[in-house]
């Protein structure tokens, strides 16, 4: 039997307890397989990746300039964040 494939809303309600290593046996096997069905999804994965990232090396040498090559909303809420550290 096969078990129903989670929609796209309901994978990014449960992406940050995936990145964190927290999702249910049964959470984690729904996630795989909409994974395995969803370049969308996959696509999305990477980019929430990378943006966590970014905004955890904003703070990593707070007296080095944010990336060029971020928007510049971005960057105003990354120096706005370091202002308040």
């Amino acid at each position: 039997m096969n078990e129903p494939l989670i929609t796209c809303r309901e994978l990014n309600d449960i992406i940050g307890d995936y990145l964190a290593g927290e999702l249910t046996p049964t959470q984690q096997a729904a996630f795989d397989r909409h994974m395995a069905v969803c370049p969308e999804c996959r696509e999305y994965l990477e980019t929430y990746k990378t943006t966590v990232a970014l905004g955890k090396s904003a703070f990593d040498h707070p007296d080095d300039p944010p990336p060029a090559s971020l928007p510049p909303g971005i960057i105003k809420a990354i120096l706005a964040l370091r202002s308040k550290h």
